[in-house]
């Protein structure tokens, strides 16, 4: 055989030993690490008994369980701004924490179907709302460092020409306690996290902004280029959505309140048929 038909054919068997390696290392090894964060509730945090739990790991918990009977999950804590890295570089296997979907992202790491539409809000004192960004103006911001949501309030303040002071932390429960202590006067992160802290952590005397600031996709950042190991994911992320078996998943994290028209549409999107 010709050289270059030899190199044709050795490139051509690469890409089917990539999209294989999650699957077969989860398979051979029994074992599928699942990351997730400590501060990101109601999708990915440490419950009071030091376990992980959340929205997005009880998605993890069910693409696991589809693995198969004899595959066990492991659980890896990985700090913010460090958790695509850690899929990157083969420490976990799924990332299971509210991870928006961007391009500059996807240079790094792979996507599941999406899981959850988010936006971001802000916190701020009972008496002083938050409407629009200009009323951050003059004012000490706390974000959460390295996420989609100081990118945003840093571009958005920028191209609106105000000026604020933004202080990024390395955990939201740092953030809120700045904001106890009047050492911020606002704090912006993702809206569903942020309502979760102030119902759980006996905070009073604070608000939300009734508006979203940003839209996020919410995914699970999965290897780049592992077809196979992807599609698994996925058949599992379609069929809870298939089946209806999600909406058990949200009720357990949410309530019971009725989705709003955006969930109800991500929910007829990721319906899709396994055949």
């Amino acid at each position: 055989m010709r050289p270059w038909l030899l190199l044709a054919a050795a490139l051509a068997l690469i890409p089917q030993a990539i999209f294989a390696a999650a699957l077969d290392r989860v398979r051979e090894t029994g074992v599928v690490r699942l990351g997730y964060r400590a501060d990101a509730r109601p999708y990915s945090y440490r419950d009071a008994q030091g376990q992980p739990a959340g929205y997005v790991v009880d998605l993890c918990l069910e693409v696991a369980n589809a693995l198969g009977p004899k595959v066990r999950t492991e659980f890896v804590l990985v700090p913010a701004d460090q958790r695509f890295e850690a899929v990157r570089d083969s420490k976990v296997d799924i990332l299971c924490d509210p991870s928006s979907v961007t391009m500059q992202r996807r240079e790094m790491v792979d996507f599941s179907l999406p899981v959850f539409i988010e936006g971001a809000a802000v916190i701020s004192r009972i008496g002083k709302p938050v409407s629009i960004f200009e009323d951050l103006a003059g004012k000490n911001v706390g974000v959460l460092g390295g996420t989609t949501s100081e990118e945003t309030l840093r571009k958005s303040l920028s191209d609106l020409g105000v000026r604020t002071n933004i202080v990024a932390v390395k955990d939201h429960r740092i953030g809120l306690d700045l904001l106890s202590e009047d050492k911020i006067d606002a704090y912006f992160a993702d809206h569903g996290i942020i309502a979760a802290m102030l119902r759980d952590g006996a905070r009073p005397g604070f608000q939300i902004s009734k508006r979203y600031f940003s839209y996020e996709t919410y995914a699970l950042a999965l290897p780049r280029d592992d077809g196979a190991f992807r599609l698994a994911v996925d058949r599992t992320l379609a069929r809870l959505f298939r089946t209806g078996k999600i909406e058990t998943i949200f009720a357990k994290t949410f309530g019971q309140a009725p989705a709003d028209d955006l969930i109800k549409a991500l929910i007829v999107i990721n319906s899709v048929p396994d055949r």
